[in-house]
């Protein structure tokens, strides 16, 4: 390819935590406007902020899990800018001295992690104008809230890598319990810095910043617009501006928002009111023993003990709830593959059509295990297991209730599934010409039309038993 993209992201996470970085005030989503703050986290004058051990311990734990080195020393600093949802005007954060450095994920580089607070969110309110400006509203609920950022080498080549590693990074978090990722939220939000080049090329092109990318589609749509135009604009002899752009999820497309802020614009230097902070051995070593089996490593642990294929065991540990919900079920029903078809097909199905997580269904280990021991058992065939399944989720019946009320077991007596099959031979006529000439395809067809005519019901089994002894015996 003529051209080469380079891409680093800075994520953001809001650490699950009770009480905002340095205050007490809930971080809880969804509280009216303007009811979780305080002097505090609205900067009143003569207030002292005191750091929430908790989020340090968060941030901590991802830190460990990606590999990353804790600084011995770091240091909180004031950024200072003016915003209308930034009520102090300076936000505290990190610079200099962040948390956490080096450390990687799928083969990306981890540049640094550091701490710092959220700023407040801006409503903005229908077609009503100030000054030929749209009127803006401010919520300062989420001010203070704890933020980890995530800042990586620019080492990605694709919108489609940087998609695949927001998700991932995701899926971490969630496990590690640090943030719940819910980018529709807020609570995971990612800015991009991209840049284009001859294939080539050890120079880095011009960047320019993508803002307000809120959902993994959303990352992925942002970058492939920007790369595009970065490279519209090079072979046309233009010139890439240096910016912050911002995505328009109604057009998939990029737009000018400001010119690109450099460090110096902030004016950083150490918060005088927060001490450094320097986390022991001891510490440390207690947090890392909270982390547990990371993604991959139980992604490599289905492979090997569960002899699973690399897609299913990675798509498996994609979901902690997903992996959680599979070995509850393997306990109580000894077959990994089997688990993981239902889970894979039939179950992931009905969460992406309901936009739903297995935890938000009605469905339990205990409930899957005892239809797919009744499936082995003989009492009900796999088509009546789907419709089980299906009722299951949505009301967290046991098999057994549900074939009941319904009438769905499985027809397994001989004397009636017979005459089905004599029934489904002497309406097919050239079907049992052809199985006679050699196509055994058409015995298959058979069987369709007689678990066609019992609804379902009929033990496969059985029935090609019954089936072939019929043919044969012409």
């Amino acid at each position: 390819m003529k051209y080469e993209t380079v891409i680093g992201l800075e994520i953001h996470s809001q650490l699950s935590t009770e009480s905002k970085m340095f205050c007490g005030c809930s971080t809880r989503f969804g509280a009216r406007p303007n009811t979780n703050i305080c002097p505090i986290c609205t900067g009143q004058p003569g207030v002292l902020p005191k750091i929430n051990r908790k989020a340090v311990e968060l941030a901590i734990k991802t830190a460990l899990a990606l590999g990353c080195k804790i600084e011995k020393r770091n240091v909180f600093a004031r950024k200072n800018y003016f915003y209308p949802d930034l009520p102090k005007n300076y936000q505290i954060s990190q610079y200099e001295l962040p948390l956490a450095t080096g450390g990687r994920l799928n083969n990306v580089g981890i540049t640094r992690i550091h701490l710092e607070e959220d700023a407040g969110k801006l409503v903005h309110v229908g077609a009503a104008r100030i000054m030929g400006a749209e009127e803006s509203l401010v919520d300062f609920n989420r001010t203070g809230v704890p933020l980890m950022e995530i800042v990586t080498e620019p080492e990605i080549r694709s919108p489609g890598e940087a998609k695949t590693f927001v998700e991932d990074l995701a899926n971490l978090l969630k496990q590690l319990g640090v943030c719940d990722a819910k980018m529709e939220e807020g609570s995971l939000r990612c800015d991009a810095n991209i840049s284009v080049r001859v294939s080539g090329e050890k120079k880095f092109g011009t960047k320019t910043e993508v803002k307000n990318m809120n959902s993994f589609r959303s990352v992925l749509k942002a970058l492939e617009a920007e790369e595009k135009r970065h490279i519209e604009v090079l072979e046309e002899g233009g010139r890439i501006v240096q910016e912050t752009r911002y995505f328009d999820d109604t057009t998939d497309t990029t737009r000018s928002m400001r010119s690109k802020e450099f460090a110096h614009d902030y004016r950083y230097f150490p918060e005088p009111d927060l001490v450094p902070l320097e986390p022991d051995k001891k510490w440390i070593e207690e947090i890392k023993g909270t982390i547990g089996e990371l993604p991959a490593d139980r992604k490599r642990r289905y492979e090997s003990e569960y002899n699973l294929p690399p897609h299913d065991a990675g798509l498996l540990t994609s979901s902690g709830e997903i992996s959680d919900f599979f070995e509850a079920t393997l306990k109580l029903f000894d077959s990994a593959k089997e688990i993981s078809n239902w889970i894979l097909g039939d179950i992931t199905a009905y969460l992406n059509s309901e936009k739903v997580s297995i935890s938000g269904t009605k469905l339990t280990p205990e409930l899957l295990a005892g239809t797919l021991n009744a499936v082995k058992s003989g009492r009900i065939s796999r088509s009546i297991a789907k419709e089980i399944v299906a009722e299951q989720l949505k009301t967290g019946k046991p098999a057994d209730q549900i074939t009941k009320e319904s009438g769905k077991t499985q027809i397994s007596d001989e004397g009636e599934l017979i005459k089905i099959v004599k029934e489904v031979i002497a309406a097919n006529d050239k079907s049992v010409a052809d199985y006679k000439k050699g196509k055994k395809a058409a015995a298959g067809f058979l069987l369709g039309q007689v678990m066609k005519a019992s609804k379902g019901r009929a033990n496969p089994g059985a029935v090609n038993k019954l089936l072939m002894r019929e043919l044969d015996r012409g």
